[in-house]
């Protein structure tokens, strides 16, 4: 799976649909690319630097976790809330896992 790092990437997949979750907002795009990308972003509101580290971490074993539920042609942006700190991990893979296919449910034409 690619990885998002330009801020160009980003932008693109925030105007496409969006999911809120407690603990995260998973964003997703359209991409003529056939490997799906992911993104990943922590404000600073969230918490201190290790805080948002942690829930960037979490988010990425959660991604790896689910890495068969994304879908080809698509890039992916996780947006990180301080409640994915306290979720238990499991919960936070189903959540995402059952986020993916209500993001494409919900497509921008």
């Amino acid at each position: 799976m690619r990885r998002l790092k330009k801020r160009a990437e980003f932008v693109r997949v925030a105007r496409g649909s969006r999911v809120g979750r407690s603990a995260f907002s998973l964003q997703a795009n359209d991409r003529e690319l056939v490997e799906p990308g992911v993104g990943f972003t922590v404000t600073k509101q969230t918490g201190n630097s290790p805080q948002r580290n942690r829930i960037r971490r979490r988010l990425r074993a959660a991604v790896k976790a689910c890495e068969t539920h994304f879908q080809p042609q698509h890039d992916y942006v996780l947006v990180g809330r301080r409640e994915a700190l306290s979720m238990p991990f499991d919960r936070l893979v189903h959540e995402l896992g059952g986020a993916i296919p209500k993001v494409h449910a919900r497509k921008k034409n």
